[in-house]
């Protein structure tokens, strides 16, 4: 079983918890997610299911590569890390 990790800038806005996934895609593994916190999901994917241009997540240390389908592979082992791109000055 994977884990999903969520930052504390994410947080600032609703509650993410820390949860685990059986969700071989990231797809998968975020509709796991989003089915226990609905709210999440405005939050990470815009209206056609991609991700937000803000959002980030990580594969353990890689970016994924499928920022529109989501369609990178995850083992049971892998650690989801999600994140705001944060900019400024």
């Amino acid at each position: 079983m994977g884990r999903i990790c969520f930052t504390a800038n994410l947080q600032r806005h609703l509650p993410a918890p820390e949860a685990s996934f059986t969700g071989r895609t990231v797809r998968a593994a975020l509709e796991e997610v989003f089915a226990a916190n609905p709210r999440l999901r405005s939050y990470i994917v815009d209206e056609q299911g991609r991700l937000r241009q803000h959002v980030n997540v990580f594969i353990n240390d890689r970016p994924v590569s499928d920022r529109v389908a989501l369609s990178d592979a995850l083992a049971d082992t892998d650690e989801l890390f999600v994140f705001q791109a944060l900019s400024g000055g």
